[in-house]
This record gives C-alpha cells, sequence and structure tokens, in this order.
C-alpha cells in the first residue's frame, strides 16, 4: 500500500512541475493542439459546441464521430483522422469553410471533406511552410472549394493521398506538385484545371499507381516522361484538349490495367507494341481525331474487357486477331470508316454483351447465330452500315437488327409482298388450300403482328 502512495505522490507532483513550468496540460492533449483543432471544427461543422469545457476528444473513453486519436512517441493522445461530410461523421454547415489550421495540426495524418463547401466560396489554403505529416488528403463534391492548387502543397512531403476531385479549382497543376515523391494515388478530376500537364508529373513521380486528371480544360501534349511511371495502374486522361500524337510512352506502361484518353485533341497512329501491355484490361481512346488504321495487335491484349474506339477516325477492316479476346464485355467502333466484313469469330466472344459497330461501311452478310443476337438483344448495334444484310433468322432478331434480308431472300421477299393480297382473298374462300396457304403465310406475317 505503502509503493501505491508514493506513485500517486510522484505523479502528483509531476503534474504540478508541469503547469509551473509552464507546459500545456489537458488530461494528455496540449492545449495548443486542442485550440487548433476546435478550430477546424467550427470552420467547418456545427453539430455541436466544440468548446465544452468538458469535452476532449482524445480522453481516454472518447468517442467523437469523424475524429480519431492515436498515442504519439511523447505518450500524449493526439488528433490522427479527421473527416467531415461522409456518414458517421460530423456534417458541414451550410457557411462551411476550407480551415487553414487543418495544416497546423502536427500529428494529422488523414483529412477529408465530402460535400461540405457548397454554397460560401472558399479555397484550399495551404502555408509555404506546411509541414504537417498528412498521408491522405480528399476533398470531394466541393463546388465551393475554387481558386488554383496552392504551390505550397509541395511542403506536405508525407501525402501519399491526394484527392481533389469534383470542385471548382482552377488554375494549372503546380509543377511543385512533382516534389511530392511519395504520392501514389492522384486524383484532380472534374474540376476546370487547366494548362499543360507538368512534365515533372510524370517523370518524377514514379510510386504513382493511379493518376486521374479526366474532365478539366488541360491542354498541350502528353508529357513524353509518361513511360517512366512503372507502377501506373490507372491513367484517365480523358475529357481534356490534350493534343498531340498518343504518347509511345504507353508501351512502357508494363502495369497499366486501365488507360482512357478519350475526349482530347490526340491523333494517331497508335504507337506500336501496344501488345506488351499484358495487364491492359480498359483501352478507351473515343471521340479523338486519331485517324489511322485500326492495328491488329489489339487482338493480342487477352486481358482486354472494355475496347472503346468509337468516333476516331478509323479505317481498315476489323481484325481477325479481335476473336481472340475472350474476356472482352464491350466493343465500341461506332462512327468510324471500317469496311469489309464483320468476323463471325466475334459472335463466338463467351463475355461480349455490348457490341456497337454502327456508322461504318461494313459488307456483306452477318453470321451471328440466333443464340448470340438474342443474348446481346439491344445491345447489339449494327445500324449505319448500307452493305450488310443478314439471312433467315427468327423476325424477332431481324426486326431488331434494322437490316434488309441478303441476296435471294430479299428478291423472294419481294415477291411474297406481292402475292399476299392474291392468297389472302384465296384464303377467304376456305378449303384445303386456305390450310396450306395459312401455314405459308403465318412465318411471313409473324413480325407484322409482333412489331
Amino acid at each position: 500500500m505503502a509503493g501505491y502512495f508514493a506513485y500517486v505522490w510522484i505523479a502528483a507532483v509531476g503534474f504540478i512541475s508541469a503547469v509551473a513550468g509552464g507546459e500545456d496540460w489537458t488530461g494528455g492533449m496540449e492545449l495548443s493542439e486542442r485550440e487548433m483543432l476546435f478550430a477546424v471544427l467550427e470552420a467547418v461543422s456545427s453539430d455541436r459546441d466544440w468548446r465544452d469545457p468538458d469535452a476532449d476528444p482524445c480522453a481516454p473513453g472518447a468517442s467523437w464521430p469523424g475524429v480519431d486519436c492515436a498515442t504519439g512517441s511523447d505518450g500524449r493522445l493526439h488528433v490522427t483522422r479527421l473527416a467531415f461530410g461522409a456518414p458517421l461523421s460530423p456534417t458541414c454547415k451550410p457557411a462551411a469553410t476550407f480551415p487553414a489550421p487543418l495544416f497546423s495540426l502536427p500529428h494529422l495524418q488523414s483529412a477529408s471533406f465530402y460535400a461540405c463547401f457548397r454554397t460560401r466560396e472558399t479555397r484550399l489554403a495551404v502555408p509555404d511552410n506546411a509541414s504537417a505529416p498528412l498521408q491522405q488528403l480528399s476533398l470531394r463534391s466541393n463546388p465551393a472549394l475554387s481558386g488554383p492548387i496552392p504551390a505550397g502543397i509541395s511542403g506536405l512531403r508525407s501525402l501519399r493521398v491526394l484527392t481533389l476531385s469534383q470542385n471548382g479549382l482552377r488554375g494549372r497543376i503546380p509543377e511543385s506538385m512533382s516534389e511530392l515523391a511519395g504520392l501514389v494515388h492522384v486524383d484532380l478530376s472534374y474540376n476546370a484545371l487547366s494548362g499543360p500537364i507538368p512534365a515533372g508529373l510524370a517523370s518524377r513521380l514514379r510510386a504513382l499507381v493511379g493518376l486521374d486528371l479526366s474532365y478539366n480544360a488541360l491542354s498541350g501534349p502528353v508529357p513524353a516522361g509518361i513511360g517512366a511511371m512503372a507502377a501506373l495502374q490507372k491513367l484517365d486522361l480523358s475529357r481534356n484538349a490534350l493534343a498531340g500524337p498518343v504518347p509511345a510512352g504507353l508501351v512502357g506502361l508494363g502495369s497499366l490495367t486501365f488507360a482512357a484518353l478519350g475526349g482530347n485533341r490526340l491523333t494517331g497512329p497508335l504507337p506500336p507494341g501496344l501488345w506488351k501491355l499484358v495487364n491492359l484490361q480498359y483501352l478507351i481512346l473515343e471521340d479523338s481525331p486519331i485517324r489511322t488504321e485500326l492495328p491488329a495487335e489489339l487482338g493480342r491484349l487477352k486481358n482486354l474487357q472494355e475496347l472503346r474506339l468509337a468516333n476516331s477516325g478509323l479505317w481498315g477492316q476489323i481484325p481477325d486477331s479481335f476473336s481472340g479476346l475472350g474476356n472482352l464485355t464491350t466493343l465500341s467502333l461506332q462512327n468510324n470508316s471500317l469496311s469489309g466484313s464483320i468476323p463471325p469469330a466475334l459472335g463466338k466472344l463467351p463475355r461480349i454483351y455490348h457490341l456497337n459497330l454502327s456508322g461504318n461501311s461494313l459488307r456483306g452478310e452477318v453470321l451471328f447465330n440466333g443464340s448470340f443476337l438474342r443474348r446481346l438483344g439491344r445491345n447489339l448495334d449494327l445500324r449505319g452500315n448500307a452493305g450488310l444484310c443478314v439471312g433467315p433468322a427468327p423476325c424477332a432478331v431481324t426486326a431488331r437488327l434494322d437490316l434488309p434480308l441478303c441476296g435471294e431472300l430479299a428478291r423472294n421477299a419481294t415477291a411474297d409482298q406481292h402475292r399476299l393480297p392474291q392468297e389472302l382473298a384465296a384464303i377467304a374462300g376456305g378449303g384445303d388450300r386456305s390450310l396450306t396457304l395459312l401455314r405459308w403465310l403465318l412465318p411471313l406475317t409473324a413480325c407484322a403482328f409482333l412489331f
């Protein structure tokens, strides 16, 4: 028992000494850190009175939604994560503004703001001397978050994940972002960013796994150094105003699974060697003036699930090699200048459910079997190819394809149309001949009743 009282006495003396020495003490959290936390909370949310004298989010047993604490190397509890706007997190008040003190929290590792800044215009404020140990910063769906991405963001040297998507950000992507060598994921999509993609962003961020700059107003060429991003798995540069050739560096991205560069002003030809992207599952280059022959080597991408090259000025024939794309689910080649026949083997692709070849110059008979035609249904579009025709098939299928009958079938159908009024009159007379004629007429007229 004497030992226990001695321990209490020592602890009490230590506490009194700390206070007498001017050290901040609130039961575990330093007063200065607590004050910065409350400033952040008050700028964003009005869910409660954050400055309640008895409130301590890091006190033992405390549980504040959206606020996580952890014990630091100094033995104290510190705020390590803040989340606003998402389920089970503090809601954001109508006049919320971005909290500048956020980057002064000395132990904060993760901060996220979802649909917080919607009415009152605010800016992402990162001081030039920012040194917070943030590893993840996420601001999504904040239409009132405007202005440029500050150059001071390069001070967040511990950053691994940067998500600034669906905001109102404008201006150029700062070159200083290329100093964040530890970045693994960058998503700046759905803003109004302009200017070129910084060259250093492609050549220096070697650890990057995901890069999404889609739906902005970026211009200029795709940086040549993009081939140095050996770890890259997702590249989305779609729906910008990028110009110049499709970058040859693409073929060096051996880990790539998703590549979307459509909706730009990129030109062809496609760089040779794309077949080397053995992990590629999605290739999206639609709505760009590529103007090149559809390369047969794309048929060697055995893991490809979606190939979207619509409205890209492609010409030539659909390669027979495409019949080897056993994992393909979507093939969109509409509104190009493709010619020749449709390879019948496309109808044997086991996983395809969407095939659009409309608006080309394809010719010949469509040789897909009835099972394939029924499986795709309205997800098969062959319209706008004046030279295509169909052979014998159930009328429900042929009517859906909106294609004429081929050769002799078409001539016979025309003759049948002329005979139809006469035979109907004969049926009205009754007798065995009427029964025979009905058997002949039923297949001919079934589509008229169904469609």
